[in-house]
């Protein structure tokens, strides 16, 4: 269990340091959003093909483009929420998806959640609302910042919800990345193209940024937690998603100065404490 756990927490804290690479990128949200999966994906092919791989079945491939489409909508909504709120407001309200997960399970698969989770439901949003006060007391663009958080999350759950059933289907993991990772650089280069915002990095330094933000945060954190996560029970995922936040906030203090408030830290706190019930009354 041990390298398995620290395989947990490198793969989320590669992922946490996704925002601080996206702020210092030289180029626009939607570009770096592009660029991100660009560089992940032909180093991602080769790690598929590896061993003994099958395709995907055919009546996985819907579920592959909407998987795709919905990464796609998760990244390019993210971006541009690190570029108008705090790295820890955007990551925080990102991670609002296994809320959404779970609600989508009540609504569309009849799977009702439990007492704990509404509980972790009302505390979520209390938090969320304390984020909400505090940037709207900073600016109004940390507002919408806030909003395009939030609608990160819905899409991220629909990535999760996608992901999931094609794993229930034998769909393997790496596959799983470099096909979903393919399809998402394929419909993030139009809107890149079509923002009129800076598309290729000006100096050596933007393209190190970017290739890190594409091959440390992109393939080894998410390879990492993957692999952690088959070998973990399922309660640990509860805390690679709780850890990143953290971290994210923690790197946003350290590396871009960006001090929490005594009235965010309290909301951060709320809402990590919200989804760590949420997750706990959906298992």
């Amino acid at each position: 269990m041990r390298p398995a756990l620290a395989a947990l927490f490198a793969g989320a804290t590669f992922i946490a340091l996704s925002p601080i690479f996206v702020r210092l990128a030289d180029v626009g949200p939607s570009a770096s959003a592009f660029w991100r999966v660009a560089l992940a994906a032909p180093l991602l092919w080769p790690l598929a093909r590896l061993g003994a791989q099958r395709r995907a079945p055919r009546a996985g491939w819907p579920l592959l483009l909407a998987a795709g489409c919905a990464f796609a909508g998760d990244l390019g909504f993210w971006h541009w929420s690190i570029r108008y709120t705090s790295i820890a407001n955007s990551t925080l309200l990102a991670n609002l998806a296994s809320i959404f997960v779970t609600a989508a399970m009540w609504l569309f698969w009849r799977q009702r959640p439990n007492a704990t989770f509404l509980v972790g439901l009302a505390a979520a949003l209390a938090g969320v609302a304390l984020l909400v006060h505090t940037s709207m007391a900073f600016s109004r663009t940390a507002l919408l910042g806030d909003a395009l958080g939030v609608i990160t999350a819905l899409f991220y759950a629909g990535y999760i919800l996608a992901v999931k059933e094609l794993r229930d289907r034998g769909a393997r993991t790496l596959e799983l990345m470099a096909i979903t990772t393919t399809v998402t650089a394929l419909l993030l280069l139009p809107a890149a193209m079509a923002s009129g915002e800076p598309f290729l990095p000006q100096s050596a330094r933007g393209w190190f940024t970017l290739a890190a933000l594409a091959w440390i945060s992109h393939c080894a954190g998410q390879g990492l937690i993957a692999y952690s996560l088959a070998h973990l029970p399922a309660a640990f995922s509860s805390v690679s998603l709780l850890f990143q936040p953290v971290m994210a906030a923690l790197f946003g203090w350290l590396l871009l100065s960006e001090a929490l408030t005594p009235l965010q830290m309290v909301g951060a706190t709320v809402v990590l404490a919200g989804i760590y019930l949420a997750r706990r009354g959906a298992m």
